[in-house]
């Protein structure tokens, strides 16, 4: 596998896969968060700091086919302004006029592509009506794999180089992020920076931890967590549940939890990861209190009971003071922090509290010495929302990555690249 810092660009064409599945305001189209634009800027300097030129790539969305909705065009004036060049815009990706531009592009130069999921064999999807049987599905979808190789194969002649730096995406196994690492030589295909320091950045938390060790686990669903859950518990000192997700656990020890979410046919699980934690010796920490709710909504009466004990009729939608002091103590206490997952509804103001206690906690942690990973839209946008995202260690770009590389996966588009 060749390093992107080691390797002259110096004449040479790169196609590189960036991940600018950005937010669009519904009504003006204008990107709302460029944190993923942002974080590709440095790999596309490299290249064009030595001399040659950049093709990207990226998808937006999920269209079904081509529809304008799901354009990459919004995206041009927030990457151009980020770069602070004009930047070329291909209207399709595989067309002629793609292939023309690609082609004529010079040292210097920077074309984006029109969105790749607007061609269904990037993602290898058929799109199919809902009456199709199970064998018209299995013809379409074997048929739609040899069009994806003839993609990947396409895009690969555009360019003497590929570079991956969309983390976001690695755990595809589509044309732009696995399949046309294949058309490249070892040493003419590498990771970006972006993907280089998500992987630095997991490893120190899987392989190289401070201790002690917490993961702080929130979320709605215990199904969304079983296995990252499953392989920290050989890992951590601390396992913190917070979210929906606790009452699951709490009715699965007996708990009253009122109308709260819970998961009936997970139950079991949640029994079995309390035995785990305590045979690895990991300390599981669930809330000890609750803020309820008399209704899913932003304007609910609210009143705080102990975790256990949720009055029939109300849901528990965040956690209260003395979960969030006892969560703040283990936090501080830490050397390093894994944080994926809200403690409540965050996207409500009223119960938005205990997300931001733990968010506040981390940064403090750090502060301190301690090593952070945040990843998770919620987490994320908590560490945004408080201004904390430069006193934490790291922010991962990759929400649905991150998750499946903590659970020990192995993620297509990094195993098409270092070949393990």
């Amino acid at each position: 596998m060749e390093m992107i810092e080691n390797y002259s660009f110096k004449g040479k064409k790169a196609i590189m896969r960036v991940d600018f599945n950005v937010p669009l305001d519904k009504a003006t189209r204008e990107v709302t968060d460029d944190t993923r634009v942002r974080g590709a800027i440095k790999s596309i300097k490299k290249i064009l700091a030595d001399g040659g030129c950049v093709i990207l790539m990226s998808h937006l969305g999920r269209p079904k086919g081509v529809d304008e909705k799901y354009s990459l065009k919004p995206v041009l004036p927030v990457l151009e302004k980020h770069l602070g060049m004009k930047v070329l815009f291909a209207p399709d990706a595989l067309g002629e006029v793609a292939q023309t531009m690609a082609a004529e592009l010079k040292p210097g130069e920077v074309l984006l592509l029109e969105n790749v999921r607007f061609y269904p064999e990037e993602e290898g999807k058929p799109i199919l009506p809902d009456t199709a049987t199970e064998e018209e599905k299995k013809a379409a979808k074997a048929e739609l794999k040899v069009k994806q190789k003839e993609m990947a194969k396409k895009l690969s002649a555009y360019a003497d180089v590929y570079v991956n730096d969309a983390f976001g995406t690695a755990h595809r196994a589509h044309g732009t992020t696995a399949v046309i690492a294949d058309y490249f030589t070892p040493d003419k295909k590498m990771f970006g920076y972006l993907i280089l320091s998500e992987l630095a950045a997991m490893d120190r938390v899987l392989k190289n931890a401070g201790k002690p060790f917490t993961a702080v686990m929130g979320g709605a669903k215990v199904s969304d967590k079983i296995l990252i859950i499953e392989n920290l518990l050989d890992k951590v000192d601390n396992l913190i549940i917070g979210g929906g997700m606790t009452y699951t656990f709490i009715k699965a020890m007996g708990g009253k939890i009122g109308n709260s979410l819970c998961e009936e046919d997970k139950l079991d699980i949640a029994r079995a990861i309390i035995e785990k934690a305590k045979d690895k010796g990991v300390r599981l920490l669930l809330p000890v209190d609750s803020l309820n709710a008399d209704k899913f909504d932003a304007d609910a009466d609210t009143y705080i009971s102990a975790i256990d004990d949720v009055k029939d009729g109300w849901m528990g939608l965040d956690i209260a003071e003395k979960s969030m002091k006892l969560f703040e103590e283990v936090i501080l206490e830490s050397k390093t922090i894994l944080w994926n997952g809200p403690m409540g509804v965050f996207e409500m103001e009223k119960f938005a509290a205990g997300t931001t206690a733990v968010a506040k906690a981390v940064a403090t942690a750090t502060t301190k010495g301690a090593f952070s990973l945040i990843g998770g839209g919620d987490s994320v946008a908590a560490i945004n929302k408080n201004g904390l995202a430069d006193m934490v260690s790291y922010v991962s770009t990759g929400g649905g990555a991150m998750l499946e590389y903590m659970e020990g996966k192995k993620l297509p588009g990094i195993v098409a690249i270092r070949g393990e």
